[in-house]
């Protein structure tokens, strides 16, 4: 026997109304991931009496964490179909590598009991210091941030950045992808969140609105761009893109994650998720064209979706935007 390959499965589960992440460990000798397995009425995937679903390796990662690889699948179905809850698939069909993302995850590391990171003794004081804050009484969770961000870029996954955002214990990445591997990215940059947090015992909090009152929710700002955009674009093609987009404006809130009209009130820069609107530089409007697109011209241009909430599936995100600007 040769040298033995631990590989970490990844899935999306079948609950809703967003999936949770799965994952077990394979160890074997061979130097790919193969097709594998799982008990699919254990993930509200499949019933007890013909329980099997399959995992199809997608993407592979060299691990940071305990494993070798990390690998993302697609689930299917016992007989190889694609499964119900399988959303990468259709991304994948009207998704090309043309397409540029740039995701803005936003969450909040939680303590046991399941109260904000930093919150310990109570609702902490007025937003207003913690954005990009320093200092142990501006911001709680900063090792953690960190860590996570190395272990993403050990692993291949190209972070931007990342940064304390306007609640005490919420933090943001943001990162960027080209074509369906954006998504997969993005999902395994979630999970290496939720298993580095685990080593502190922390938690992680991705609904849109975990805390009520005068405190901004969380978003995955999607920020994106095809190839005449970034060559070609011009103020008539963004207005148009923009516009294409506001007539199914209610099929990308169905997109965009539950319990997205806690967040999108209007306030706390954001529109009404009744609402669409988009301008230059507008940080309360459905869509945001930034103010670089102005000043080069219209060239090397993109949009912000700011509609997304932090519990988006990534899948739906790209196969929602790509799919109604290619129609």
């Amino acid at each position: 026997m040769g040298d033995l390959n631990k590989y970490e499965y990844i899935w999306l589960d079948g609950y809703q109304p967003e999936p949770s992440m799965r994952s077990k460990i394979k160890v074997t000798d061979e130097e790919s991931a193969p097709g594998w397995s799982f008990d699919g009425s254990s993930t509200q995937q499949a019933e007890g009496g013909s329980s099997d679903c399959l995992l199809l390796p997608v993407q592979t990662y060299e691990s940071p964490v305990y494993s070798d690889y990390l690998v993302m699948c697609e689930v299917q179905s016992a007989d190889h179909t694609t499964h119900p809850s399988n959303t990468r698939a259709a991304a994948a069909d009207v998704v090309t590598d043309e397409w540029w993302f740039g995701f803005e995850q936003e969450y909040f590391f939680t303590n046991p009991d399941g109260s904000p990171l930093g919150w310990e003794k109570g609702e902490p004081r007025p937003q207003g210091d913690y954005y990009c804050g320093v200092g142990a009484d501006n911001v709680s969770g900063r090792e953690i941030s960190e860590a996570h961000l190395d272990a993403c870029l050990a692993a291949g996954i190209h972070l931007t950045g990342t940064n304390a955002e306007v609640a005490l214990g919420q933090w943001e990445y943001q990162c960027f992808g080209k074509g369906i591997k954006a998504a997969d990215d993005l999902w395994v940059s979630r999970y290496l969140l939720y298993k580095i947090a685990e080593e502190f015992g922390v938690g992680v909090n991705i609904h849109p609105k975990p805390k009520s009152g005068d405190w901004n929710g969380s978003g995955m700002h999607t920020n994106f761009s095809n190839e005449e955009m970034r060559t070609n674009g011009s103020e008539e093609l963004f207005s148009a893109m923009c516009d294409k987009l506001g007539e199914v404006h209610a099929e990308g809130i169905a997109a965009y994650g539950s319990d997205n009209d806690q967040r999108l009130t209007g306030l706390h820069e954001t529109q009404s998720i009744e609402k669409f609107s988009y301008g230059i530089s507008d940080r309360g409007a459905s869509i945001r064209i930034p103010i670089a697109n102005v000043e080069n011209n219209w060239k090397n241009g993109y949009l912000e979706d700011r509609r997304p909430a932090s519990n988006a599936d990534p899948y739906k995100i790209i196969a929602h935007i790509v799919g109604t600007l290619t129609k």
